[in-house]
């Protein structure tokens, strides 16, 4: 079983930065490499949907959601099986629990698309990304 671990969320001013890191495992037991997954960021505000914030594939195609392009990059090791994603100039509408979120599935263009998530059965627990003025 994949198990994913997210990292990296706390308390920030506005105009600051995080970068959180999404380690998994399992991956070897099921035969798979780490970038044989397109991989995500997803997060959820209180009373709001979840929503995808970055992903990247296997090819290492990435897409942003609108509110974050040009604040936000995706990134990936590999060899660590670790997944990042580093946040500047936070405002505090990002505030909101992150989860990382992986998948088989080739290509990442619809990861940012409204209800995309419940298309996705391996999650992280989520850290918390709190963002104040």
């Amino acid at each position: 079983q994949v198990h994913l671990e997210e990292s990296g969320g706390g308390l920030v001013q506005a105009g600051g930065s995080l970068m959180l890191s999404c380690t998994a495992s399992g991956l070897r037991d099921r035969g798979l490499a780490f970038d044989d997954y397109a991989w995500g960021w997803f997060r959820q505000a209180p009373g709001k949907e979840r929503g995808g914030v970055a992903a990247i594939d296997s090819d290492g195609e990435t897409t942003f959601a609108d509110s974050v392009m040009g604040r936000f990059t995706i990134s990936q090791d590999n060899a660590q099986n670790t997944l990042f994603l580093q946040m500047n100039s936070l405002k505090p509408e990002d505030t909101a629990m992150y989860y990382c979120a992986a998948s088989l599935l080739s290509g990442c263009a619809g990861w940012t698309s409204a209800g995309f998530y419940k298309y996705l059965s391996v999650w992280g627990q989520g850290t918390l990304v709190t963002v104040s003025l």
